[in-house]
């Protein structure tokens, strides 16, 4: 079995609908779209945030679908992205074609989407009483160069990092000089080996620019294209668990 955690649709809702644990967009103030699974285990404490950043051409349901196997103490989101594409699925940038350039991404488009996903952060630790200091991002493919960028531009709002199949674009991350900024920040990074999509030779490059703020970044590869393999999910799981 393979997650592809791309434009293809999971069939969980009705599960998820008959444990009440879902609702869509339930504050309709904030600024994205958006899927909610509340913690499956109570506390007094105020939960921590698991954020779900989907890929290009996909939507909220995409990642969703992991939510009822992930750590039970989260209150999970899953966010949509604000670019709608035809016939289906948004986008949280453009991705341009040409025949003499190649592909290429929209930067700006880019950057004003990393901003809206630090006030969406900000919106949602308040609108949900959450805890601002347990934040966690995992994020697929243009989620996951989205999340990268968060993280390292604003790391006093990210906890935990979870990139799965992209890569680190420089030109939307602003890293911080004092590197103590980064100190309680971790990161699980993971991609396919044949990948299609975004080569591995692209994610190959993260533990390095991770290594010089300090953080450590190694990469785990599986036999997979652009998706999640169980492995990698179990994986990422158990990461979660120690952390």
């Amino acid at each position: 079995m393979l997650f592809k955690a791309t434009s293809s649709r999971f069939h969980f809702l009705e599960n998820i609908f008959k444990n009440g644990s879902l609702l869509l967009n339930s504050m309709n103030n904030l600024s994205l779209e958006h899927l909610i699974q509340k913690p499956k285990i109570q506390t007094s404490s105020k939960p921590p945030l698991l954020l779900l950043l989907h890929g290009y051409g996909s939507n909220e349901e995409d990642l969703f679908s992991f939510a009822p196997e992930l750590p039970e103490k989260y209150f999970i989101i899953s966010a949509k992205a604000p670019l709608a594409m035809q016939p289906y699925g948004n986008a949280w940038y453009t991705i341009h074609w040409d025949a003499t350039d190649g592909k290429w991404s929209d930067d700006e488009e880019a950057l004003d989407a990393r901003e809206l996903i630090v006030k969406f952060i900000d919106e949602a630790v308040d609108a949900y009483d959450l805890d601002a200091s347990n934040v966690t991002l995992l994020g697929f493919s243009q989620g996951c160069i989205l999340s990268y960028a968060v993280a390292l531009t604003y790391p006093e709002k990210v906890k935990n990092l979870i990139g799965l199949s992209g890569y680190i674009n420089e030109a939307i991350t602003q890293p911080q000089t004092d590197l103590s900024s980064y100190e309680h920040l971790s990161v699980f990074s993971s991609h396919g080996t044949v990948d299609q999509v975004i080569p591995v030779s692209a994610a190959r490059k993260v533990p390095a620019y991770l290594e010089k703020l300090g953080i450590e970044g190694k990469l785990r590869e599986y036999p997979v294209g652009h998706g999640v393999a169980p492995q990698n999910f179990y994986d990422l799981r158990d990461w979660l668990l120690k952390h």
